[in-house]
C-alpha cells in the first residue's frame, strides 16, 4: 500500500510553499513523524514530517520548486517493498508542525488513502498557530452517504470556529471524536468508504484505538503555541537558525513562551535530523528544568554578564490562590480562550517593561462632525459611524510621523514594518476579547478605517475570522471608553511594541485663549494613551507619537474632512 504525501496547508491564505530541501531520499526508510523535508511559504519556514512509516518510493518535486497545496511531493511504500497491510498506516495523520494531509478549511484538498478504497479525515489546521481543534457538532452520523466538499461536522479552535468539508465522496463509516472532544491537528477524525454502501462491522473493529500514541509533552507543547498564538507571531525572538543548527517553527514558538534564549536553546541536545532539537527535546528539558533537573548551560566568558542576558524563569499564569472553597463561593471554570488570554496576558508582562503615556484631546470638530453626517452615513454605508475609526485613522497617522513605534522585537534585532497592520481588540459576546487585523491601514481614509471595522467586528462577533484575520498585527488600539472608562493602561498585545488606548470623551470646561484673553468654554475632551516596550520606544518617542495622533484628531473637523 503506498501513502502520497501532499503539500501542507499553512494558513488560510497560503496557496503554495516552495521546497528548501529534501532530507530524505528515495529508498531511503522514514519512521512516522521523520522529518522527510523542508518547505517556505511567504510566511513561514517549516520542516514536512512522514504522516506514516515506510520507505520513500517517488519524489515528485524538486528542491526549488513552488508547489501548488495539496499536490502530492512524494510517495511511501511499505517498509517490506510488498503489499502486506499493517495496522501502522490505518493511523496516519500528519502531527501538529505541519499535518500533510489536513483539508483546508473551506476547500478539501487531495484525500489521504485510509484503507483499501477508505479514506480519512482529519482535523484541519486552520492557521499556522493552531494546534487542535474542538468538535462541536456532527453534520452527518455513521451510515451517511457525503458527496466531496459536502460539510460533516463543525469545529471550533481558539480563534474561528468552521465547517469541515468532506474530502471525498463515500459513505462515513467511523467516528474516531465525538462532539465535545479536542483533538490534535492532523489527527484522525473520521473515515469514510470508498462507495456508497457502508462496510461490515469488521473493519471498525479492526481499526487502531481511537487513542493515538502521543508523547506526554505534547499536550503541554499545544498550550504553550496557541497562547502565543493570540498575539500573532510566536517565533519572533528565536532565530530560525543559530550555526548550523536549524529550528523549526515549533520549537521557536515554545522556546519564546518559555523564555528560553538562543544560548540555552543552543544548548539543549537534540534527537532529530542531524542533532535538530525537536518538540519531544523541548518539553523535557522545560520539565527537567522547572523541576531543578537542568540548568541552563552558560558558556565561560558571557559569566560576567549573566545577569543581563540570562533567560527569564518560565511564568505560570494559573497558580493556585490559596483560598479555601466554601459555600458562598461559586467556583467558574475558565473555558480555553480566557486560559489563552491568560497565559498570553502574562507573558507579554513577563517579556515587555510596560511603559504608559497619556494625553488629551479636544475632539469636539469630530463630534459635531459626526452628528451631521451620521445620518446620511448610516443610509449611503448601511452600519453606524462611531468614533473609533477616527482615532484608527489617528493612530495611523502618528505612525506616519513616528514609525519607529511600529516595530518588533527579534533577539537582539529591532523590526521595522513598513506598512500599518492595525489591531482593533474587540469584545465578545461571550466577554472574551479578541484582535482582528485592518491589513494596510495607513492608506485608508476614515471611510475606509470604517468599513474595515465595521467588517471585522461582524465577523469576530459571528465567529467567521478566518487565521488571516487575526494575524500579523503591529499595533493595536483599544477603546476602553466604550464601556465608561477615562482612560486605560492595557497591556501590550505581543510581538507587538505599543498599544493605544481611547478613553471616554465627555464634555468638560478647559481653558483656551481668545483674542490675548483667557477663557473657559465647554469642549469635548478624551484621554488617548500609549503603552509602549520601553526596551525599543523611549518616552520622548512615544510621547511624540501620541502628540502627533492628537494633532490629527483636533485638525478633524466639518471643514477638513468630508465623509
Amino acid at each position: 500500500m503506498s501513502i502520497e504525501v501532499v503539500m501542507p496547508k499553512m494558513g488560510e491564505s497560503i496557496q503554495e510553499g516552495k521546497i528548501l530541501r529534501w532530507v530524505k531520499n528515495v529508498g531511503d526508510k522514514v519512521e512516522r513523524d521523520e522529518v522527510i523535508l523542508e518547505i517556505s511559504t511567504d510566511k513561514v519556514d517549516t520542516e514536512v514530517p512522514s504522516p506514516a512509516s515506510g520507505v520513500i518510493t517517488q519524489i515528485l518535486f524538486q528542491e526549488g520548486d513552488t508547489v501548488e497545496v495539496g499536490k502530492v511531493i512524494c510517495v511511501l511504500g511499505d517498509a517490506a517493498g510488498g503489499s502486506a497491510p499493517a495496522p501502522a498506516p490505518v493511523a496516519a495523520p500528519a502531527p501538529v508542525a505541519a499535518p500533510a494531509p489536513a483539508p483546508a478549511p473551506v476547500t478539501a484538498p487531495s484525500p489521504a488513502p485510509a484503507a483499501a478504497g477508505g479514506v480519512e479525515v482529519v482535523m484541519p489546521k486552520m492557521g499556522e498557530s493552531i494546534q487542535e481543534g474542538k468538535v462541536l457538532r456532527w453534520v452527518k452520523k455513521v451510515g451517511d452517504a457525503v458527496e466531496r466538499d459536502e460539510v460533516l461536522l463543525e469545529i471550533s479552535t481558539d480563534k474561528v470556529d468552521t465547517e469541515v468539508p468532506s474530502p471525498s465522496s463515500g459513505t462515513l463509516v467511523e467516528i474516531l471524536a465525538q462532539e465535545g472532544d479536542i483533538v490534535e491537528v492532523g489527527k484522525v477524525i473520521a473515515r469514510l468508504s470508498g462507495g456508497a454502501a457502508v462496510p461490515a462491522p469488521a473493519p471498525v473493529a479492526a481499526a487502531a484505538p481511537a487513542p493515538a500514541p502521543t508523547p506526554a509533552p505534547a499536550a503541554a507543547a499545544t498550550a504553550y503555541v496557541a497562547a502565543v498564538a493570540v498575539g500573532s507571531a510566536h517565533t519572533s525572538s528565536i532565530p530560525r537558525q543559530s550555526g548550523s543548527r536549524f529550528y523549526s517553527p515549533l520549537v521557536r514558538s515554545i522556546a519564546a513562551a518559555e523564555g528560553i534564549s538562543v544560548q540555552e536553546l543552543d544548548s539543549i541536545q537534540g534527537t532529530g535530523v542531524e542533532g535538530r532539537v525537536t518538540k519531544d527535546d523541548i518539553m523535557s528539558y522545560l520539565s527537567n528544568r522547572s523541576s531543578g533537573g537542568v540548568r541552563p548551560a552558560a558558556p565561560a566568558p558571557a559569566a560576567v554578564a549573566a545577569p543581563a542576558s540570562a533567560a527569564p524563569v518560565a511564568v505560570n499564569a494559573f497558580p493556585s490562590s490559596g483560598v479555601a472553597v466554601t459555600g458562598d463561593i461559586e467556583v467558574i471554570p475558565m473555558d480555553r480562550i480566557r486560559q489563552l488570554i491568560a497565559e498570553h496576558m502574562v507573558r507579554s508582562k513577563h517579556t515587555s517593561p510596560h511603559v504608559t503615556s497619556v494625553a488629551e484631546a479636544d475632539v469636539t470638530g469630530i463630534v459635531r462632525l459626526r452628528d451631521k453626517q451620521k445620518d446620511a452615513f448610516l443610509k449611503r454605508e448601511g452600519f453606524k459611524l462611531t468614533f473609533n475609526p477616527f482615532f484608527g485613522y489617528a493612530v495611523c497617522e502618528g505612525v506616519k510621523a513616528y514609525p519607529r513605534i511600529n516595530v518588533s522585537v527579534d533577539g537582539k534585532n529591532i523590526l521595522q514594518h513598513r506598512r500599518t497592520q492595525l489591531g482593533m481588540a474587540t469584545a465578545l459576546p461571550d466577554g472574551n476579547l479578541i484582535v482582528p487585523v485592518i491589513k494596510g491601514a495607513e492608506s485608508l481614509n476614515i471611510t475606509g478605517v470604517a468599513r474595515a471595522m465595521n467588517d471585522l467586528a461582524n465577523k469576530a462577533r459571528s465567529k467567521k475570522l478566518s487565521p488571516d484575520d487575526i494575524a500579523g498585527g503591529t499595533i493595536t488600539v483599544t477603546n476602553v471608553g466604550s464601556f465608561g472608562s477615562l482612560f486605560g493602561t492595557p497591556v501590550i498585545n505581543q510581538p507587538q511594541t505599543a498599544i493605544i488606548g481611547i478613553g471616554a470623551i465627555q464634555k468638560r470646561p478647559v481653558v483656551r485663549e481668545l483674542q490675548g484673553e483667557d477663557v473657559i468654554v465647554v469642549r469635548s475632551m478624551v484621554y488617548l494613551s500609549i503603552t509602549y516596550d520601553h526596551r525599543v520606544i523611549d518616552g520622548a518617542l512615544a510621547t511624540q507619537a501620541l502628540a502627533a495622533m492628537v494633532k490629527a484628531l483636533e485638525n478633524i473637523n466639518e471643514n477638513t474632512v468630508s465623509l
